[in-house]
């Protein structure tokens, strides 16, 4: 879910106990609406994320690996101006909304030290994040001009104004009599009424709350003692951060679906899964579905061109397999004209066709053969060797065009899986330089070529089994091509049989069963058939080969066996990565 302001206050108390006092050491925008600030505390350095993201805004600190753009962004460096060397003074929410305010001093051009605030908005397509100055903006990670809202504008130079108060109880100055003359003009649900009258809560939140006040799932507002339940609510309240235990909900596939700064009594409690800390919780439920939306997102206009070409060898495919098909007369021209060569004689003038002998035919059949009246039977005969000679030239060629729109197709839709399991820029580059090495995009002409730094080469995932045999699993043509050209004769190298797919090594050259059962499941799940009912074939890295000028990640391999794979997502997240 995203992050509500209940969860939010839980955060911040987090973060105060952990960063306060801390020592910005380094800042980094790995995206256009998310920042990293590296803050040396208490002997540590730890990572706060800050992400103004529509679908993924929160603030939390991160373990992650989040790849930097080569040139920094201009907002980057500005804040780099202003933060870095500068001290966490304060960290709170306000006003138990979804807005966090973070205060840093730092010293000015002048040397003077001064105060700046980084407001964080978790508003979803609303959400921002402003550093402010003395009450004025200096710059906001989302500009905000009069056009796109009379309202409130964010940017530089600008007055900082909040966003609008809801006209709802602040949880931190909550009562009783107030909260009951709000409820005793509500209807409906409880939860949808608690939602509309304390800031802050999520409709999961307020189902919880609304549970351990009623002990109800669903309970109405108006069945109940508005005075009672709103003294319940505002003990709750007060001693709910002493309920502090992070925990991650679980869908029945085992995966994380939701964060919980407690355990919620109104969910199953089994599918709960405790946490060390709220952070670690939202990195682990964030970081991949964070990842992949963002590739999604950049590699749509890859999307677009691969499909377009696939669209383009598919039409193409259509009229060559047509030519083929026409070709399949060929041998009756040659035998048509070989006929009316030899039995010219039997050809009466002026006839729009004629039956002869047909020599070939094993039982004596005759052959008609439909003639050009303008033409001698020699003229006709000759007008069906050229038609001959024609279509087998046609069927040569189209031969050789369909095999080589086939291998385009082939390459195409390995490109298209490629992308769906694109985790970095590197990866996405993989896959676009595969397409231009197979002639099948143009090569863009780099800008800048000598300020323009060359990528680090991209590198494929890596899992652990149970008994801690390394399996390698490559996420695109490119790298399959380095996974197996790396691996040892010996090694087990897997793939899903007759689809695109990721090339898989078992690093071991006697695997266990657990190994081998591990490797299995990422070679169906990292498949174009995505782990339903995926025939996988496995061999020893010795009986597979390249041939030479084959595309990236053809290979052609012998002694195979072959298993039937299913696999979920949630046994997947279960393989340990490394």
């Amino acid at each position: 879910m995203p992050m509500d302001g209940l969860t939010l206050g839980f955060i911040a108390r987090e973060l105060q106990n952990t960063l306060i006092d801390g020592r910005i050491e380094k800042v980094s925008q790995p995206e256009k609406d998310m920042l990293i600030l590296t803050i040396r505390s208490k002997g540590q350095n730890h990572k706060l994320l800050l992400s103004a993201a529509p679908s993924f805004a929160r603030a939390h600190l991160t373990e992650g690996a989040y790849a930097n753009p080569q040139d920094a962004p201009m907002f980057c460096m500005l804040m780099r101006k202003h933060l870095q060397g500068g001290r966490m003074m304060a960290l709170e929410q306000l006003g138990g909304d979804r807005v966090l305010k973070i205060t840093i001093e730092n010293k000015d051009e002048l040397g003077d030290s001064a105060p700046r605030e980084i407001y964080l908005e978790l508003m979803g397509r609303h959400s921002n994040l402003t550093l402010v100055k003395d009450g004025k903006i200096i710059d906001a990670i989302r500009h905000v001009s009069g056009d796109m809202s009379r309202v409130r504008q964010a940017l530089p130079g600008l007055p900082f104004v909040l966003p609008p108060v809801q006209d709802k109880i602040d949880p931190a100055y909550l009562n009783e009599n107030e909260l009951a003359e709000k409820l005793s003009a509500a209807s409906g649900p409880l939860d949808k009424a608690l939602s509309n009258v304390i800031r802050g809560l999520s409709p999961i939140t307020a189902k919880e709350i609304a549970f351990r006040a009623a002990g109800l799932h669903k309970a109405e507002v108006s069945d109940l003692k508005t005075d009672e339940l709103a003294r319940v609510i505002c003990s709750f309240f007060e001693r709910m951060p002493s309920l502090f235990a992070p925990a991650a909900q679980m869908n029945a596939d085992g995966l994380l679906c939701d964060v919980l700064p407690f355990p919620y009594l109104s969910l199953e409690t089994a599918l709960q899964r405790p946490f060390p800390t709220l952070s670690q919780a939202f990195d682990a439920f964030y970081f991949g579905r964070d990842r992949r939306d963002r590739m999604n997102q950049k590699s749509q206009t890859l999307k677009r061109v691969i499909k377009t070409h696939l669209e383009r060898d598919e039409k193409k495919l259509a009229l060559q397999e047509e030519e083929l098909a026409d070709s399949a007369r060929m041998e009756e021209y040659r035998v048509a004209g070989e006929l009316l060569t030899a039995q010219a004689y039997l050809v009466p003038r002026g006839a729009e066709s004629v039956r002869l002998p047909n020599f070939y035919d094993p039982s004596g059949g005759m052959l008609e053969i439909a003639l050009d009246i303008a033409l001698t039977p020699a003229q006709n005969a000759q007008k069906y060797f050229k038609r001959y000679r024609k279509a087998r030239v046609a069927r040569d060629l189209a031969r050789d065009q369909k095999e080589k729109t086939l291998q385009e197709m082939t390459a195409l839709e390995q490109a298209l899986f490629d992308l769906e399991a694109c985790e970095t820029e590197q990866d996405m580059g993989d896959v676009r330089k595969a397409l231009e090495g197979a002639g099948i995009l143009k090569s863009a002409p780099e800008k800048n070529a000598r300020k323009k730094l060359k990528l680090p080469e991209s590198q494929p995932m890596r899992f652990e089994a149970a008994d801690g045999t390394q399996i390698v699993v490559g996420k695109n043509s490119a790298q399959n091509d380095r996974v197996t050209g790396s691996a040892k004769g010996g090694e087990t190298w897997l793939h899903a049989k007759d689809m695109p797919g990721s090339h898989v090594i078992i690093r071991s050259e006697n695997p266990s069963k657990e190994a081998l059962s591990a490797a299995l499941r990422l070679a169906a799940w990292y498949s174009k058939g995505k782990g339903v009912s995926v025939p996988v074939d496995y061999t020893l890295r010795k009986h597979v080969k390249k041939p030479g000028g084959a595309a990236p990640g053809f290979v052609i391999y012998t002694n195979q066996k072959t298993m039937i794979v299913s696999v979920s997502e949630g046994e997947i997240e279960a393989i340990k990565r490394i």
